[in-house]
């Protein structure tokens, strides 16, 4: 499931900080502490100093099992929390579809299956850590109590047992003071233990995303290709949609239109990779589109157009970071851009948040516009380009994109009958 995936790779990066920051560092000083406090114990009583030593033995033996069990606990967890986190990327993806098939009702049962198991699974791991709190608690407390009985019952001369050494009060107290110091590195480590608990099972999620060699490198498109969906179904689970077939020539364009949710934008995305096919297959110049290089050479200006942080310039080059400054300006008056940027009065240097804040709808539009027409692609997918802009405006972009998308294959998503216009090939989908 590609939710599950993207899940993971976010995610379960996240929950290796605490395993790093916190419980590396905790394991390192839960192993040495003690060892120099019993070491200094010896010195004031040796006799206390092998109590101390002596509840390592079964409190190691207890906190391997607890662990073992808390390390599969933790995996089911985040095998759970994996499951809900893609089911809901992939299901919002999918909203459109799934209003339009009215299975809402359906859909909300399975979040709410998935939602439950979370549930319990964490649960069972609350359960482990209790456990394990408790094992630390007791030998803990064991320790002290053991030390405190062995140092008074000395001190008073009552050992039930020739004594191995006379204490002083001084060397009682001092004793007494390092019995609870004795397991304070292992109570900490264990209030971090969770962190380790979730780090590894991280670890084996995102080991299985990762290939088990590297990829061969894909062939790269030489020219605008020539496209063909064959029979192509588009499945997300609960929703398939196709099958599609297509034919778009070597150069030429085709405008796709028809109603909401038909599956229009999807074909881009299973054209990309990013939606998952079902049956059928996609050819590029008669290979599948998976064994060819599409990436780098298409031009994408899709419904949403992202920012990230920076000046207007500095977005317009994400489709090409090596373009000089007269390039990105060119193409910003293209694409309908000059008369904004005379009137902010910053030029190409107008500052932008990641949310693109202070631009309008249609100028988002044609930020993704102009980048398109920086790219310079042998292929064009276009998804609503038009969808925010006036008539008059759509119309100038529709003639900029006529003019500049001759010798390119143009893959078009409209519901405008203008912008369809351009296209050497018009297909409605139902």
């Amino acid at each position: 499931m590609l939710g599950e995936a993207v899940a993971d790779a976010v995610d379960r990066i996240e929950d290796l900080g605490g395993f790093h920051a916190r419980f590396l560092p905790l394991r390192r000083a839960a192993v040495l502490s003690p060892l120099i406090i019993a070491i200094a114990a010896v010195f004031g009583s040796w006799v206390a100093g092998v109590i101390m030593l002596a509840t390592l033995i079964p409190f190691a033996m207890g906190m391997a099992l607890a662990g073992t069990a808390a390390a599969r606990a933790a995996a089911r967890q985040l095998d759970a929390l994996s499951r809900l986190s893609g089911l809901f990327v992939d299901r919002v993806r999918a909203l459109p579809v799934i209003v339009a098939f009215a299975a809402q009702d359906r859909i909300g049962r399975h979040l709410a299956d998935a939602t439950r198991e979370v549930a319990a699974r964490t649960i069972d791991v609350l359960k482990v850590a209790f456990v394990s709190s408790a094992i630390i608690e007791f030998f803990a407390a064991l320790s002290v109590a053991l030390v405190a009985l062995y140092c008074g019952f000395n001190l008073l001369g009552i050992l039930p047992f020739p004594a191995p050494e006379k204490l002083t009060l001084g060397q009682a107290l001092f004793v007494l003071v390092l019995a609870p110091e004795f397991y304070l590195p292992m109570r900490r480590l264990a209030a971090a233990y969770h962190d380790k608990q979730v780090g590894e099972a991280a670890v084996e999620r995102l080991e299985a995303l990762a290939p088990a060699s590297p990829p061969a490198p894909k062939p790269a498109i030489e020219g605008p290709p020539a496209l063909r969906f064959d029979g192509v179904v588009i499945d997300y689970g609960e929703t398939a949609i196709g099958p599609f077939t297509l034919d778009i020539p070597a150069g030429t364009s085709l405008a796709l239109r028809g109603s909401t949710g038909v599956g229009k934008s999807s074909l881009l995305h299973a054209l990309l990779g990013l939606a998952p096919i079902g049956g059928g297959r996609i050819l590029v110049d008669g290979r599948d589109a998976a064994e060819v290089a599409l990436p780098g050479h298409v031009g994408w200006a899709g419904q949403t157009v992202a920012f990230v942080p920076g000046t207007l310039a500095d977005n317009i080059r994400l489709a090409r970071p090596d373009a000089d400054d007269a390039a990105v300006e060119a193409v910003a008056h293209l694409a309908g851009l000059g008369p904004m940027i005379e009137a902010r009065g910053q030029g190409l240097a107008l500052p932008l948040d990641h949310r693109g804040s202070g631009l309008s709808g249609g100028e988002r539009r044609r930020v993704g516009i102009a980048r398109v027409l920086l790219k310079d692609a042998p292929l064009w997918l276009l998804d609503e380009p038009t969808a925010d802009l006036d008539a008059g405006s759509a119309a100038d972009i529709a003639g900029i994109l006529a003019s500049a998308a001759k010798g390119r294959t143009v893959l078009i998503v409209t519901h405008s009958a203008e912008l369809a216009a351009i296209a050497t090939k018009e297909m409605v989908l139902s």
